[in-house]
């Protein structure tokens, strides 16, 4: 029997949105995780693309959710668009602020000084989320983007986790610009970009890093691009009929139901399973067959049909996964 799946990594790197909570509330046994990662010594991490928050923000909402957190370990899309920004423009440089409040103090604090017209001859626009974002802010950000200025986006997410489903993400807002200005950003910060994962890594000298995450086009493809493995959890955006249509780039090493998969047998999650069986399931000649778990189905589905495999139900439970899966 291996042993468990966190056991083969010095750190840990949480995406936070579906991952940890839904908006403002905990995701069921999130706390739990953290709690046992803690009493084991692992170093953590957590790297969110949502800019509307800073890093001392971020870790008073986890600590309020019962959640440990250090605002140290706590990187986000907004101090790393800042820092970006810092290190192209001279200081003091204007710079159009698309987002919420943090978003303006992170490029206060790294020096530059916030705008909000074109009037104020910005340098550049950083655009990140902000539920109050609105026209007027787009339309003077668009002006200057026309005008000259630098153009970075914090992250390009469509969309956010909610307990009440998807809501419209940074990416849907940049989306406004990107069709009003034909072009897309000079810069994209967070995930999918490695920035973050890599930073992380870095600033815990980790030399085996696992990313977990709950999006495929973000947290997954972030960790590929960083040569790191990672776990997609399946408590927020990416579902299992996403992940067996994945390209290559949003393939993750593991995949479980919630973050207690990080404290199973590293084979219990890790795709593509060997030798045709996981829990009750067995693929023989594309057939699914028995019953069991959904995640193990899908862990046995998802290596077969990555490499081509078309799958078929070998039994009444298979068929009605196949068929909840687009099969």
């Amino acid at each position: 029997m291996s042993g468990r799946l966190v056991d083969g990594y010095d750190l840990v790197i949480f995406d936070l949105d579906g991952v940890v909570y839904l908006i403002d509330k905990p995701i069921a046994g999130a706390a739990e995780a953290v709690t046992q990662l803690r009493a084991d010594g692992t170093p953590i991490a957590y790297a969110t693309n949502n800019a509307s928050r800073r890093a001392a923000d971020v870790a008073s909402l986890l600590n309020g959710m019962g959640v440990s957190a250090e605002p140290a370990e706590v990187l986000t899309s907004a101090g790393a668009a800042a820092a970006r920004l810092a290190e192209q423009l001279p200081a003091g440089a204007p710079v159009l602020v698309v987002g919420a409040e943090a978003l303006r103090a992170e490029v206060r604090d790294a020096g530059l000084t916030p705008v909000d017209s074109l009037d104020d001859k910005p340098a550049a626009v950083v655009q990140g989320f902000g539920p109050d974002v609105g026209w007027k802010i787009l339309a003077e950000a668009a002006l200057a983007v026309r005008a000259g200025a630098l153009w970075v986006a914090t992250n390009t997410d469509r969309t956010l986790p909610s307990p009440r489903g998807p809501l419209p993400g940074n990416g849907s807002l940049v989306s406004v610009l990107r069709t009003a200005l034909d072009r897309e950003p000079d810069l994209v910060v967070g995930k999918p970009a490695p920035a973050l994962f890599e930073t992380a890594a870095s600033l815990s000298k980790s030399q085996r890093p696992l990313a977990v995450g709950d999006r495929l086009d973000t947290d997954i493809e972030g960790a590929v691009g960083a040569g790191m493995d990672s776990l997609l959890v399946l408590t927020g955006v990416s579902d299992a009929a996403e992940l067996l249509s994945a390209p290559e780039s949003r393939r993750p090493t593991y995949v479980s139901a919630d973050l207690s998969g990080l404290f199973a047998p590293a084979e219990d999650a890790r795709i593509p399973v060997e030798g045709g069986a996981a829990g009750g399931w067995r693929l023989t000649d594309g057939r699914l067959e028995g019953s069991g778990t959904p995640v193990d189905a899908l862990r046995l589905l998802a290596g077969f049909v990555w490499g081509g495999g078309k799958a078929s139900a070998g039994s009444d439970e298979a068929a009605k996964l196949l068929e909840q899966w687009d099969l």
